[in-house]
C-alpha cells in the first residue's frame, strides 16, 4: 500500500465536517430560525444531506429544531466552545488589560480581532469606555474582512488577489460608502503608514483607527481597533492614538513573536 504524507494528510478534504462547519456559521449569522430547504440552498446542498448533518447538530446540543416552525437556530451548546476558544487565545489575554486602560484613558472603544477563514474576522478582546456612545459589538463577533479599517488593513498587508478584492468590496454595507477607487487609495496609504483609518464611511460621524499584528510569515493575523466619535478623536489627535495603539501591538508582539518592526508590505 502506498504511504500517505503528513502533508497529503493535512490537505485532504473532509466533505461532512466542511458542511457542518457550513451550516453552524449560516445559522450563526441569520438573524431569525430558517429552514433546512433555505440552508440547502443557501450552501448549495443536497437537502437530504443538509438535514442529517442538522439533526446529528441537534443531537450535539450545537443547534436547536422548532418542531412547530420546522426552523432550526444556533443553540447554546456552542457557547462553551466559544467561550474556551477565546480564554485560552494567548492574544486575547495579553491584550484585553491593555485595552481596557487605553479606553479608560482616551474615552474611546477598544477592539481586538483575528482573521479567520474563509474572509472573515471575529472580536477577540473587547473594552468599552464609560461613555453614552457604545459600540454595539460582542467578544464573538464576526465581520467581512474587508471591512472598514481593519479591512484595509487586510487589503494592505496580506495577500488579496485583484478580483477577490472587487468580490469582496461589491459585498460590503458601510453606511457612507467608499467607491472601489478611493477604497484601493486608502488600502495603498495604509500599507505606506502601517495603520488604517475609517473616518465615517463605515458608522457616520465616528473614526475607526486601526493597526496591524503580523504572524511568524509577515502576514497581517490580528489588529488592534479604536473606535471614537469623529470630534472626540480629532481632539485626541489621530498621531497620538495610533502611538498609543502602536506600544500596545508591539509590547503585545514581543511577547509572543518578537518584534513587528521588519513585517512584510504588500506593495499594493
Amino acid at each position: 500500500m502506498d504511504s500517505v504524507s503528513d502533508k497529503d494528510v493535512r490537505k485532504r478534504q473532509v466533505p461532512a465536517v466542511t458542511r457542518a462547519i457550513g451550516i453552524l456559521r449560516q445559522l450563526g449569522k441569520a438573524n431569525e430560525p430558517i429552514g433546512v430547504n433555505q440552508i440547502a440552498r443557501d450552501l448549495e446542498l443536497v437537502p437530504s444531506t443538509c438535514l442529517h448533518i442538522l439533526r446529528v447538530l441537534v443531537d450535539e446540543g450545537l443547534v436547536a429544531f422548532d418542531p412547530v416552525s420546522k426552523r432550526y437556530s444556533i443553540d447554546v451548546g456552542i457557547l462553551p466552545i466559544a467561550r474556551s476558544a477565546i480564554q485560552k487565545n494567548d492574544f486575547a489575554k495579553l491584550v484585553e488589560q491593555r485595552l481596557t486602560d487605553l479606553s479608560l484613558k482616551l474615552g474611546v472603544t477598544g477592539v481586538a480581532t483575528q482573521l479567520t477563514e474563509p474572509g472573515h474576522m471575529v472580536v477577540v478582546a473587547l473594552s468599552q469606555a464609560p461613555l453614552p456612545f457604545r459600540l454595539q459589538v460582542d467578544l464573538g463577533s464576526r465581520f467581512p474582512a474587508l471591512i472598514s479599517a481593519t479591512g484595509r488593513l487586510h487589503g494592505a498587508f496580506n495577500t488579496v488577489t485583484e478580483a477577490a478584492l472587487k468580490r469582496g468590496f461589491a459585498k460590503l454595507k458601510w453606511e457612507h460608502p467608499p467607491t472601489y477607487e478611493d477604497w484601493k487609495a486608502e488600502i495603498h496609504e495604509t500599507a505606506e503608514k502601517g495603520y488604517a483609518v475609517d473616518r465615517g464611511a463605515y458608522i457616520g460621524g465616528v473614526t475607526v483607527l486601526a493597526v496591524p499584528f503580523f504572524g511568524h510569515d509577515g502576514d497581517m493575523t490580528h489588529s488592534l481597533v479604536v473606535v471614537g466619535i469623529s470630534e472626540k478623536v480629532d481632539s485626541i489627535g489621530i498621531d497620538k492614538v495610533v502611538g498609543e495603539m502602536l506600544a500596545i501591538r508591539d509590547e503585545v508582539a514581543a511577547l509572543l513573536i518578537g518584534p513587528q518592526a521588519d513585517a512584510k508590505r504588500s506593495g499594493k
